[in-house]
């Protein structure tokens, strides 16, 4: 204190300096940083949904959303495969495989019965089924799947068929390749794609369903 009293100029310089003093910054510690924020994946937008049965579907590559079973080039326009004349249900929609046509035919069909009868007869097969029916699980939803197939001429049609009672209405969904032996056309004409492998495509389509 007698010293500033002496030398005041000082003392203040000496002040200023201890006040401009901090203590230098801890280093960082490996593994205290903050994690980088993970990358947000791509949604798949969803193409259509039916809040009756729960349903929604994803979009799906190679694949064209229709909202009806009416083709020029297929004759199997019913409201599922192989209804009864006296069955009562609508088309809701179908995943079609890009470059179907008369030739060869691809689609994922789903379809809604409100109708009390069809309701109580969802789970039957069809009488063109091949094999014993069996359960599966679509979604985490349990349905009952079938194969049946038809054949008329040179045209065909062969279809996995899955059948679920969702909230007191019959579901169905119907994986179906169809269309005409190219051999029989003059000249032979070319499929768009091989029915064997469009089989496989539509069965991994069944991963585009989601049920809430």
């Amino acid at each position: 204190m007698r010293l500033c009293v002496l030398l005041p100029g000082l003392c203040l310089l000496l002040l200023l300096s201890l006040a401009g003093c901090k203590p230098a910054a801890a280093p960082a510690t490996a593994g205290t940083a903050p994690a980088a924020a993970p990358a947000t994946a791509h949604a798949v937008p969803t193409v259509f949904q039916d809040q009756t049965l729960g349903l929604s579907v994803a979009a799906v590559p190679g694949m064209t959303l229709r909202r009806d079973f009416d083709r020029n080039y297929l004759d199997t326009d019913g409201w599922k495969a192989f209804a009864p004349a006296d069955s009562h249900g609508r088309p809701l929609a179908a995943l079609v495989l890009d470059g179907s046509n008369d030739v060869t035919a691809a689609e994922l069909r789903i379809a809604r019965s409100d109708d009390s009868r069809d309701v109580a007869q969802c789970l039957d097969p069809p009488a063109e089924v091949v094999g014993e029916p069996d359960q599966v699980q679509i979604g985490g939803v349990s349905f009952v799947h079938f194969r049946a197939a038809d054949a008329a001429m040179s045209h065909y049609v062969q279809v996995d068929g899955y059948r679920s009672v969702r909230n007191g209405r019959c579901a169905a969904i119907d994986l179906m390749v169809s269309g005409t032996r190219p051999e029989v056309y003059d000249p032979p004409r070319r499929a768009p794609f091989d029915a064997a492998d469009a089989a496989r495509r539509l069965q991994k389509a069944l991963a585009a369903l989601h049920w809430n």
